[in-house]
């Protein structure tokens, strides 16, 4: 797949790296935390296959992107989509937000209504006091001093065993390799200050909440809540889907989000 590499500039003069392939309607497909554009390698050939012109970005602090170390918010992302947006000459796309991508997501539908056609939001989470945390078993175990065990268990919370024992990888959903520290930590923080609670009423682009049945990285008791929060928003739920569902179960999760966009 050849994709159109590009550089747009954010309000506080930030570079972030872009990538565009395909021709048609834009669709914007948003990472998850401390990931680059390739989280959705295996998942962005069929949005192309569909009529769609896809578009992501490396966040500021990984990829190509500048890596400034300075304080990040889920907000101040949205607006660096905008400045992608904008070099690209786009008014108005559809976006899908996973993870961190859909907390994203969620800023950009609220604070740039024009600019979002059609929202999907997956595995994600509303944040702030009233989402769903997961567990504090699941915590420790990720910031267990044991990095290899950490790193494992990372894995088992994207994907089921059986994918596991039949993809040996690599596996793109598991943060930039070449990420600095300093640039890690302002990406956990900014996602763990996420709280756009009292901005979900206020989105009016048509919405498809996605969820994996089996997330615990990301609970998927916070789907109902996004969905009941947003005005006639629709909710799918993988069964037995874990948080990559747009990956492992792409031939499932891929169809349903094309058959919402083919709606609006």
């Amino acid at each position: 797949m050849t994709l159109e590499a590009g550089k747009a500039t954010a309000a506080d003069g930030t570079a972030i790296a872009y990538q565009s392939a395909g021709s048609g309607t834009p669709l914007v497909l948003l990472a998850g935390q401390s990931n680059t554009h390739r989280w959705w390698d295996s998942a962005r050939a069929a949005f192309q296959d569909a009529g769609h012109r896809t578009i992501t970005l490396d966040w500021r602090g990984t990829g190509g992107s500048d890596k400034p170390d300075e304080p990040y918010s889920t907000r101040d992302f949205a607006t660096d989509v905008v400045a992608v947006l904008d070099d690209l000459g786009i008014a108005r796309a559809r976006v899908y937000g996973t993870s961190m991508g859909g907390r994203v997501a969620q800023w950009l539908a609220a604070d740039f209504p024009e600019r979002v056609g059609a929202l999907v939001l997956g595995c994600t989470s509303p944040g702030g006091a009233h989402a769903v945390e997961r567990d504090r078993s699941v915590r420790q175990a990720l910031a267990s001093s044991d990095r290899v065990a950490a790193d494992r268990y990372l894995l088992e919370l994207m994907y089921t065993p059986d994918w596991l024992a039949s993809h040996q990888g690599p596996y793109y959903v598991v943060g930039d390799p070449e990420m600095p520290a300093y640039a890690k930590g302002r990406h956990l923080t900014a996602s763990g200050k996420h709280d756009a609670w009292d901005v979900l009423p206020t989105i009016a682009a048509p919405t498809l909440v996605v969820h994996g049945t089996d997330d615990v990285f990301n609970p998927t008791a916070n789907a109902p809540l996004i969905t009941e929060r947003i005005p006639d928003a629709r909710m799918v739920l993988i069964e037995g889907a874990r948080h990559a569902y747009f990956d492992e179960f792409r031939d499932v999760a891929g169809p349903v989000v094309l058959d919402f966009l083919a709606e609006h």
